[in-house]
């Protein structure tokens, strides 16, 4: 990685093709955390301060039109598309399905820890009633195997 010189502290290393950072940048993907979009993801379009971004759905892709966000309620993913600042819904749209966003979003540990908890939260009393008895037999054959090979 090349060296970066901060002007307001020390200097630090920084890898420039770290992809993994999460910067407030325009072609952020980003998940909205609670409100009426909670769950949805978002494509920041432009920066208007230090607390608020333009975000888009796109609209014609999950229904969520350009509006302003407060960046307290979004959650920065790793996911990022390359637009320029204020881009059009055409060109967004198109760049969204260039670097298939859905799809990396549904690769992703994130997106699979939020489905599993979405399934187990629509589950019905005796379906958790099952749950649990399987668990408690999966413990106990895991035990009594451990046992067996302890006492060896």
């Amino acid at each position: 990685g090349g060296r970066v010189r901060c002007t307001s502290c020390s200097s630090f290393n920084m890898s420039s093709d770290d992809s993994n950072r999460r910067l407030v940048e325009c072609g952020r993907v980003c998940l909205v955390n609670f409100g009426p979009m909670g769950g949805k993801l978002v494509v920041i379009v432009n920066v208007i301060d230090g607390k608020r971004v333009l975000v888009d759905g796109p609209s014609t892709v999950n229904g969520i039109p350009r509006q302003a966000m407060p960046l307290a309620r979004l959650s920065l993913t790793t996911i990022k598309i390359d637009i320029e600042p204020g881009a059009r819904l055409s060109t967004l749209v198109k760049a969204y399905n260039a670097a298939d966003v859905q799809k990396q979003w549904a690769e992703s540990s994130w997106a699979k820890s939020m489905a599993r908890k979405g399934a187990k939260a629509k589950l019905a009393d005796f379906d958790r009633f099952k749950l649990m008895v399987a668990r408690k037999t999966r413990a106990r054959v895991v035990n009594t195997h451990l046992k067996k090979l302890v006492k060896k």
